[in-house]
């Protein structure tokens, strides 16, 4: 009996050490915050098969911004326990190279497997940390009592309805009454603080974000919803698409902040 018992103990026990809990994800992410801040990813838990990418493009760590330091004058991060993935935003304003960078970390066994990051820098898409850092500092980002919390399905349709609504004019998306767009440096909430100036307009046809290029990260607690994404359209060199990050806050049901950051390959995406 013993020998039939033993693979499924050795089972539990490694599904135990695999758990993801929210302090772990919290932990690890401001790791990632002081590794970015002195430029020294070996502060980071990184598993041996580590595997790293800015903008799409796969590089060695060594090679990657996080090996460089860089002030973080603002962050904000989003911890998806089911995925164990975190997301954070950081807003570095104040050095010689300003930076918004965006990154999603993949945990197994407690340990980094994958760090993708959107790194954004002057001629990217309407680029201006310093006007970035201005609005992101006035944000309301409250965790959401659990009794008012949105589901997980709730939040990714809310994102997703908004991607599509560029493709589709037609697409009904949960905008909220405030709802303000931070798009690179460009914020509506300045125009109509009270009103929706977040709907977009529906984009020359065809137009479609792929949904097999949408990559999740969803934090329930504080009704928080990121998506790495392909913006086609937007870059004259590259019309297939870019890389580009949208970040969401939802409060029931409806979106109240939305932050787009958008690469170009030339200045501008040549606009």
């Amino acid at each position: 009996m013993t020998h039939l018992l033993l693979p499924v103990l050795l089972a539990l026990a490694s599904q135990g050490s695999a758990a993801c809990t929210r302090s772990m994800l919290q932990d690890a992410t401001a790791l990632y915050i002081r590794a970015q801040a002195g430029g020294k990813p070996d502060l980071l838990p990184l598993g041996s098969n580590l595997s790293y990418a800015e903008n799409d493009v796969s590089m060695p760590i060594t090679k990657g911004v996080i090996s460089t330091a860089v002030p973080v004058d603002f962050n904000r991060s989003l911890y998806d326990t089911t995925q164990c993935i975190s997301f954070t935003e950081i807003t570095s304003a104040t050095g010689t190279h300003p930076y918004v960078i965006d990154t999603r970390l993949l945990f197994t066994d407690d340990k980094i497997t994958k760090i993708e990051s959107v790194v954004a820098d002057a001629g990217d898409w309407i680029f201006d940390a310093t006007s970035h850092l201005s609005h992101v500092k006035t944000e309301k980002w409250d965790p959401i009592p659990s009794t008012n919390r949105d589901t997980r399905s709730v939040l990714k349709a809310a994102g997703d309805a908004y991607l599509d609504s560029w493709g589709d004019g037609k697409v009904s998306v949960p905008y909220g009454t405030p709802c303000a767009r931070l798009e690179g440096g460009s914020y509506t909430g300045d125009r109509q603080p009270n009103a929706n100036t977040c709907k977009m307009p529906e984009f020359p046809q065809p137009f479609n974000i792929a949904m097999d290029t949408r990559k999740y990260t969803i934090d329930e607690e504080l009704g928080g919803l990121d998506i790495f994404n392909n913006f086609p359209f937007i870059d004259k060199t590259r019309p297939n698409g870019t890389s580009s990050m949208n970040l969401f806050r939802v409060e029931a049901g409806k979106i109240r902040y939305i932050h787009e950051t958008t690469i170009c390959a030339t200045k501008g995406c040549g606009r």
